[in-house]
């Protein structure tokens, strides 16, 4: 079989699984696109970049890939494939075009479900309980294209978006492994996406992680744990304070008291919902600071909050 050649554009440690895949399976990629790191980013994942320059791969990090400059580089290449593997900017038709074989995409979901940005941390965020990896033909419109394959993972009742991040990696790698060989001899099947059964969803915001204190028990919980460390975090503000909830765990529980307030019980913290259920609240911090009980009674001189739905829409 002749060598195909590929164009690779990718990130994160989706883009090191994905880029791994092509290697592993004799593809000449002939360059890399990927991004800056953000310092004002948390960079926890592994650098593509730097799997790349192992492998004696040209690498270049345009802000914009659709300048004419990067399309005539890019097609200097002559990429039989394009591939794109959590790689942030949309591709123009002019790229696409470039693409002898076909333009394709992973997707951190269950394909047509979830379309857009973030779409782990959407699915935590509304109580889902399962997603997955999808790979896909690339259009215009985003997550639109047909589907190759994809591979499902659990979500469990206390997983965490950066838990679920990780099931998806493997995924990914497993959907690759078992679609690049059929790509490359043109046996691949292609399933066009119903996209009226599913919904595409924008990115987030820091700010979008604030606890309305007026939603359930699980509600809360969902919240929390979408946007856990290494994400930004939940949060709420009373008596002039941040309170960050990095961390949280449901079991169901009923309320012990008066709803809804956070206190402390044997050296755990808790928060009764409006909804009658209680939910542990397994790390804290003020400030950016992590805290205990002890830290927690220092700052309030109590270890009992009360909350009100009318504090938190007030702040």
């Amino acid at each position: 079989m002749p060598v195909s050649a590929a164009v690779v554009f990718a990130y994160h440690n989706v883009g090191v699984r994905g880029l791994s895949v092509l290697l592993a399976n004799k593809l000449d990629i002939r360059l890399l696109i990927t991004h800056q790191d953000n310092p004002e980013e948390n960079i926890w994942f592994d650098s593509v970049a730097e799997l790349a320059v192992r492998n004696d791969i040209d690498v270049i990090t345009p802000d914009d890939p659709n300048t004419p400059e990067i399309i005539e580089k890019i097609r200097a290449c002559r990429p039989d494939w394009l591939f794109s593997f959590y790689y942030r900017h949309m591709l123009g038709a002019d790229i696409l075009a470039l693409a002898a074989r076909g333009a394709y995409n992973l997707h951190g979901s269950l394909l047509p479900k979830y379309r857009g940005r973030v779409p782990i941390n959407w699915a935590v965020l509304h109580g889902e309980r399962e997603t997955g990896a999808s790979l896909h033909k690339m259009e215009i419109k985003a997550d639109a294209g047909p589907l190759i394959d994809q591979a499902r993972v659990a979500i469990l009742a206390n997983d965490t978006a950066h838990d679920v991040f990780q099931k998806v990696v493997c995924a990914s790698e497993t959907v690759l492994l078992r679609s690049i060989p059929a790509l490359l001899k043109g046996q691949a099947t292609e399933t066009s996406l119903d996209l009226s059964a599913g919904s595409y969803f924008s990115g987030r915001r820091p700010e979008d992680g604030r606890i309305d204190w007026n939603k359930s028990a699980r509600e809360i919980h969902n919240l929390i744990r979408a946007v856990a460390p290494p994400y930004p975090g939940a949060f709420f503000d009373t008596q002039d304070t941040r309170i960050q909830i990095l961390g949280s765990y449901y079991r169901g529980l009923p309320a012990a008291g008066k709803s809804p307030r956070i206190y402390w019980e044997k050296q755990r913290c808790w928060a009764d919902c409006i909804d009658g259920k209680r939910l542990c609240l397994t790390r804290m911090a003020i400030n950016d600071h992590e805290i205990d009980e002890a830290g927690f009674q220092q700052h309030f001189s109590t270890t009992e909050l009360p909350l009100t739905y009318e504090q938190e829409i007030t702040q």
